[in-house]
């Protein structure tokens, strides 16, 4: 019997509402989430040290399947008293004089970084976030990394024309076992009862006993055979 099901997934990749359908549909294999690295989540698969992973391109896919799953809007990361907060969306041209924060683990796919360059990489996205915090330029994520590194005095707007973040669901090309096909099953919205991955049998209702009915007709029936009672003398 398979210990559990590791499952990674990059910071704001969110796999909580597939691991509830896990939990119901496979409660005697644990699903584990590993929150992992953007730069290490494919080579973690390729190691054999997560079953599967929930990862962001564009990246190595070198021996490894990528289903896509959704694509987030990106967006620019600024202080709440910036001048780009009045408006509701910018474009990259609309950044051409700002200081644009590049951080090290940065997975968006730039032609062109837009912007002014800052001095230094950032090591980390959340490093970049206390830059801007301190009014050091401003970033462009994906949104759900703006959301998971939220703070009081920053907001964010989405950017119309910058590269899309695509997640998909990865795993290795030369293993699809059955619990990566009840995983592949739940992520596509597949029913229970789908003929492929590992199958759930389902409880048959219980049967119950009929109370056997007495008809008018039949009565008359049984009289008839018999024709109509005779009088005593």
């Amino acid at each position: 019997m398979t210990s559990s099901f590791r499952l990674g997934y990059v910071p704001g990749a969110t796999p909580a509402k597939w691991a509830r359908v896990w939990a119901e549909r496979e409660p005697d294999v644990p699903l584990e989430l590993v929150n992992v690295a953007a730069a290490e989540a494919a080579d973690l698969v390729r190691n054999g040290d997560v079953d599967a992973a929930l990862l962001r391109l564009p990246t190595d896919r070198t021996g490894l399947h990528a289903i896509p799953l959704y694509t987030e809007t990106t967006v620019v990361v600024i202080p709440k008293d910036h001048l780009i907060a009045a408006v509701d969306e910018v474009s990259t041209e609309d950044l051409a004089d700002q200081i644009v924060l590049h951080p090290l683990d940065d997975t968006l796919d730039w032609e062109r970084q837009p912007g002014q360059p800052a001095y230094e990489r950032p090591a980390s996205t959340a490093d970049a976030v206390e830059l801007v915090a301190a009014g050091i330029g401003v970033l462009v994520v994906p949104q759900s990394l703006a959301r998971l590194h939220h703070r009081r005095d920053l907001t964010y707007r989405p950017v119309t024309d910058a590269p899309e973040s695509r997640v998909v669901l990865s795993w290795l090309e030369d293993e699809t076992t059955d619990l990566m096909e009840q995983f592949i099953g739940i992520v596509r919205g597949r029913t229970v009862n789908s003929t492929r991955g590992r199958q759930q049998v389902q409880p048959q209702p219980k049967r119950t006993a009929q109370p056997r009915k007495s008809t008018a007709r039949g009565n008359q029936r049984r009289t008839s055979s018999k024709g109509k009672p005779r009088r005593r003398s």
